[in-house]
């Protein structure tokens, strides 16, 4: 009676056991179908039918802020810091009317001129009114990414890429403040943006542009990682050609407000991070390095003019060290993804030396008058970093060679960039110039100049 009572436990036991295992088989085998089934990670070759990665998105989705917030509030506050009392509002105004401006036509026009396939010069039309961008959203997670941005979804590449669109046109501004209409600002602005922005941004950075570094076809790979061409060359001749044609202004003073200058540009080094590491467009090592480099680059700049400053003028002051840490980070722009700590020093070395020349011995010597330092800081500064970066890139950290790692074919292919874009953006800014001039005029009339545009534009003043 006990053996059967025994034999009989054995065999409960043995079954509850088997239908444990065969549970346990079930569960399983539903986890590895539910994997089976998962989209893959976007990434390589695989852009089509997957789930783009999320921390990715996650550091794009802060680095947009963070470059937006360069433009409103960073370069208001730094611009209107440096203007005379009854022009603040009118700077102010001027960099959050252009946010608004390019936000508009990025969306409508130069997002699909610029970032989509096309010809070598110029993208296509396929995404004017961003119409079928292809995310995650509504998909179930499953996304068609941008080539160019493989691991995120498009709109939050588009929003990246916008916030770019939105800071390079703003910067312009510098140079013209304190005479040039509000009018005549929003189509000059505007017809830039279209003519000279999306083309230029397509020939570095378009999957089929004639200098893009990651098109196997260009004709010439020129390393901009975050913007030395595109943006601050770019900016810094336009700005130059409206100093010219604008005339100078009928009298000058010294910065109102040196704390608003200073909160602008300690606002423009916090966002530079989203503007140098973000064009990683991951979170990876390259934007780690991105982000190390930019921010010793932009110290050694700041330092650096403030004891040139300091050695010529016998004082150093807030607005030249702030100035001189932008110099930095527009230097370092191009190079961000590309050098490594020594080249960051070189560069913030040469941005503090050079764009403090830029800003006073070049600008007395041809005797324009570029009121708050767009071309010293911006086109020499963007200069000065893309031709260093043909030197000191490391393969190792962004698979290009320099100079200095016997690739000086390198640095010829930085010449050949920089001169491309100074002359095509020279040419056509002076021709936009011109077109306004003859419908709108471009500056306004002395009465104006003399009360200020605060008063005289907006109907406004700073108390």
């Amino acid at each position: 009676m006990e053996s059967r009572t025994s034999t009989r436990k054995r065999l409960v036991t043995l079954v509850v056991a088997l239908l444990g295992i065969a549970l346990l088989y079930l569960v399983l085998g539903d986890v590895a179908l539910a994997e089976d089934a998962a989209p893959p990670a976007c990434g390589g070759k695989i852009l089509e039918k997957c789930t783009p990665n999320p921390g990715d998105t996650a550091w794009m989705l802060t680095s947009v802020a963070l470059v937006l917030m360069m433009t409103v509030p960073g370069l208001g506050l730094f611009y209107g810091g440096m203007v005379r009392k009854k022009n603040v509002g009118d700077t102010v105004m001027t960099s959050f009317a252009v946010t608004c401006l390019i936000t508009i036509l990025f969306a409508i026009l130069t997002y699909s001129l610029a970032f989509r396939a096309g010809t070598p010069f110029i993208g296509g039309l396929d995404r004017m009114f961003l119409k079928d961008i292809l995310s995650d959203i509504g998909k179930g997670g499953i996304g068609n990414p941008n080539p160019l941005a493989a691991t995120i979804p498009e709109s939050v590449y588009i929003c990246f890429q916008m916030t770019f669109a939105i800071i390079t046109p703003a910067l312009i501004a510098g140079a013209f403040a304190e005479r040039m209409k509000f009018s005549a600002m929003l189509w000059f602005i505007g017809l830039w943006a279209i003519f000279v922005y999306a083309p230029i941004a397509h020939w570095v950075w378009g999957p089929d542009g004639i200098f893009a570094s990651g098109n196997d076809a260009a004709w010439v790979k020129v390393l901009d990682f975050a913007g030395g061409t595109v943006v601050h060359i770019n900016a810094g001749v336009a700005g130059l050609m409206c100093a010219i044609m604008l005339g100078k202004r009928k009298e000058t003073g010294p910065a109102h407000n040196m704390v608003l200058t200073f909160i602008g540009a300690s606002l423009l080094w916090v966002g530079w991070f989203g503007f140098n590491a973000g064009s990683a467009v991951t979170a990876g090592m390259q934007a780690g390095m991105a982000m190390l480099v930019t921010q010793i680059a932009t110290a050694v700049a700041g330092f650096t003019w403030m004891l040139v400053e300091w050695s010529l003028k016998g004082k150093p002051t807030v607005v030249g060290i702030c100035s001189g840490a932008v110099a930095g980070l527009v230097a370092i722009t191009p190079a961000s993804g590309f050098v490594g700590p020594v080249g960051a020093f070189v560069i913030g070395i040469a941005a503090g030396v050079l764009c403090y020349w830029g800003c006073t011995g070049l600008k007395a010597m041809f005797s324009y008058d570029d009121a708050l330092d767009c071309f010293g800081v911006h086109a020499v500064g963007g200069i000065v970093g893309a031709l260093l970066t043909g030197i000191f890139a490391v393969e190792q950290y962004g698979g290009t060679a320099g100079a200095l790692e016997g690739n000086p074919g390198q640095f010829i292919n930085q010449c050949i960039g920089v001169a491309t874009v100074i002359v095509y953006d020279a040419v056509v800014s002076l021709i936009i110039l011109y077109v306004v001039k003859l419908f709108v005029g471009l500056r306004v009339s002395e009465d104006m100049e003399r009360d200020g545009l605060d008063l005289a534009l907006h109907g406004e003043v700073v108390h």
